[in-house]
């Protein structure tokens, strides 16, 4: 049952999220003005939507809380690290050690048990707050493109790649076992619908680690086309455990090669839009029409 205090958690995590996304520079510009303390201590207040969800279900633990009062100060931390000593911005192994925390938490469901069943979207958000938090206003990377403020050519950009893969995908997903078309001639309101939820949670928050972050970061070190390659690799495997207890190789090698396209709309005008564009269609179509 969805209780007033889970909703204004909701409200908590998705007001910093999408005031981010459209606001971004003017909030950078306002916190660089605040103290370093309060800078990198700032982000605990993170922890407040854990405390209204687990609450308000009877499952709420302190050591949770103070996991999640902590995680992003220290996130926040590290990042001022990395910012002090890579002044040139091309990345630093403080970086990646963020990367790969965020990375496996979400993969392997570590604080999934912290939220009450089927509410741990809530620890996806917190932990995409807190990353956004760091990377953008105290490690200030740059080339990330994190504006959700959509132009034309992002739309473009983004379904063009849908188009490229989507033959790719149906030949191989469909030989392989792995889609199975089922032609449901679902609302346009449906179909709406099911875009902006993939397109909010699923896909933005992907794409800004995926691309914006590691992508963005790898070209730094080794170039585009390896960076494209090895994103897309991690990205099909980060799918390992999807739908299955054991090893999906036919969503990893999907994933992989969807990881591909997607990366290529990123890195066209480093634009997170244009990436999440390719990925929210590809999700909505696959949902709809070949689960």
């Amino acid at each position: 049952m969805i209780t007033p205090p889970m909703v204004i958690a909701a409200l908590f995590l998705l007001i910093p999220y999408l005031a981010m996304a459209f606001f971004g520079s003017r909030i950078t510009a306002a916190i660089a003005q605040l103290p370093l303390l309060v800078r990198i201590t700032a982000p605990t207040i993170f922890c407040i939507p854990y405390a209204l969800v687990a609450g308000s279900a009877g499952v709420f633990h302190w050591y949770w809380l103070a996991i999640y009062a902590l995680l992003p100060v220290a996130i926040a931390a590290i990042l001022y690290q990395a910012h002090r000593i890579d002044l040139l911005n091309r990345g630093s192994w403080l970086d990646f050690l963020i990367l790969i925390l965020l990375g496996l938490a979400v993969d392997l469901r570590w604080f999934e048990p912290a939220w009450p069943a089927h509410l741990a979207v809530f620890n996806k958000i917190l932990l995409l707050d807190a990353g956004i938090y760091g990377f953008q206003f105290i490690r200030k990377l740059d080339g990330v493109g994190f504006d959700l403020r959509l132009r034309i050519r992002d739309l473009g950009f983004g379904l063009r790649e849908f188009l490229f893969y989507t033959p790719v995908a149906i030949v191989l997903g469909l030989s392989i076992g792995f889609l199975h078309f089922h032609p449901l001639w679902s609302s346009p309101v449906q179909w709406g619908g099911a875009f902006l939820f993939t397109f909010f949670f699923i896909a933005v928050p992907e794409e800004i680690f995926f691309r914006g972050w590691l992508q963005n970061l790898l070209e730094k070190r080794m170039g585009r086309h390896s960076a494209l390659i090895l994103t897309a690799v991690l990205f099909g495997l980060s799918h390992w455990n999807k739908r299955t207890a054991n090893f999906n190789w036919q969503y990893v090698l999907l994933a992989a090669i969807a990881g591909l396209f997607y990366g290529r709309a990123w890195r066209r005008e480093r634009r997170v839009g244009a990436s999440a564009t390719t990925h929210a269609t590809v999700d909505t179509v696959w949902s709809i029409w070949f689960r």
